[in-house]
């Protein structure tokens, strides 16, 4: 018996009929590399087929890197032509394809294509993350967050790591909430997560990863210290982690790299700290920030968006944020308004 087999089947067949509303007749291309799980493939497909839509795998090499610094590897032409002829895309990589040149062409091509990003998908983060939860409450409490933080001019952000930076929303980036729901012609998340980018210029402080960061290292043993000004990193500070992330930064040799991509809140209740990117970002309670390549749904403001040879993200846990100086969550704990907190009760 392999782990949670049959529960797996539940929580793919989640995926295809709750979170994607895949159709009789549609094609789902599935990809996935030499790092990815066979198991979440199959049960995937399996999903596929059983309401009667036509599954199409895709498995590839892992490359070296992730995003753009993953294009050398990649059968580019080859994946551009099937991915723009399907109707959904589900990508299991391990080395994700997001915001590669391929992302961005089959974006382009194919504005009705339904594309959910769950890299390092394995049974157990399926199940626990999908299987388990209930997305209709999920989606209620993640639009109210939104709608609290989005109306909202200043936000601070603190750990009991060191964090502390402030920064100001920008009145024409939306609040990207990933709740379940993937519309025709977008790219959606893993539910559990609320993105947004700010405006670069006032992002201003400290942030300090003290979960995990990926690429380049995963799970971290000790903390890394960003040092940020006018939404770039300036500085990198701690132990050899800290190091392993300066150098991956400085070895692109292109000062995108250290551009500040976008801020985002963790909401999953089923999450917890892997190493995983994906599952990182959604542990509740925590703050992720992303930096390098700033993908356009992000900034419309920004035509094409920011460009940089790669994205890193990094997670700072049991996070506590105001919103013009309201206080909504402390170390974790969603804490006001009392209807966000009801809202909570119901989900963790």
């Amino acid at each position: 018996m392999k782990l949670f087999e049959f529960e797996l089947y539940k929580a793919a067949d989640r995926i295809i009929k709750d979170i994607l509303k895949v159709q009789e007749g549609e094609t789902v291309a599935i990809t996935a590399d030499t790092g990815s799980s066979e198991e979440v493939v199959n049960a995937t497909a399996g999903a596929v087929f059983s309401v009667g839509a036509k599954p199409m795998t895709i498995w590839l090499a892992s490359p070296y890197g992730v995003g753009k610094a993953a294009d050398p590897m990649l059968p580019q032409q080859s994946l551009i032509g099937a991915l723009s002829a399907a109707d959904v895309w589900i990508e299991y990589n391990r080395q994700w394809l997001l915001y590669s040149t391929v992302f961005d062409e089959v974006m382009k091509k194919n504005k009705d294509i339904r594309y959910i990003c769950m890299v390092e998908m394995n049974p157990d983060m399926m199940v626990r993350t999908i299987g388990r939860i209930d997305i209709k409450k999920l989606e209620i409490f993640l639009n109210k967050v939104a709608e609290i933080t989005g109306k909202g001019n200043k936000i601070k952000v603190t750990t009991p790591a060191g964090t502390c930076v402030e920064f100001e929303n920008h009145p024409e980036r939306k609040m990207i909430v990933h709740s379940g729901i993937v519309p025709k012609g977008e790219y959606e998340m893993l539910p559990g997560q609320i993105s947004w980018a700010p405006r670069f210029e006032t992002i201003n402080g400290t942030i300090v990863f003290d979960g995990s960061v990926n690429p380049p290292v995963g799970l971290l043993d000790t903390p890394i210290k960003l040092t940020v000004e006018k939404g770039k990193v300036v500085k990198v500070e701690g132990g050899l982690e800290a190091q392993e992330l300066d150098k991956w930064f400085r070895s692109f040799n292109d000062a995108s790299i250290y551009q500040l991509a976008h801020i985002s809140y963790g909401f999953n209740p089923g999450a917890r700290l892997t190493g995983n990117v994906v599952e990182d970002e959604r542990i509740w309670g925590a703050t992720e920030w992303g930096i390098g390549n700033v993908g356009p749904r992000l900034v419309p403001d920004i035509p094409g968006g920011i460009q940089a040879p790669s994205h890193t993200d990094g997670i700072c846990m049991n996070s506590s944020v105001w919103v013009d100086g309201v206080q909504i969550m402390d170390k974790g704990r969603v804490i006001h308004p009392r209807e966000l907190v009801d809202l909570a009760s119901e989900i963790i």
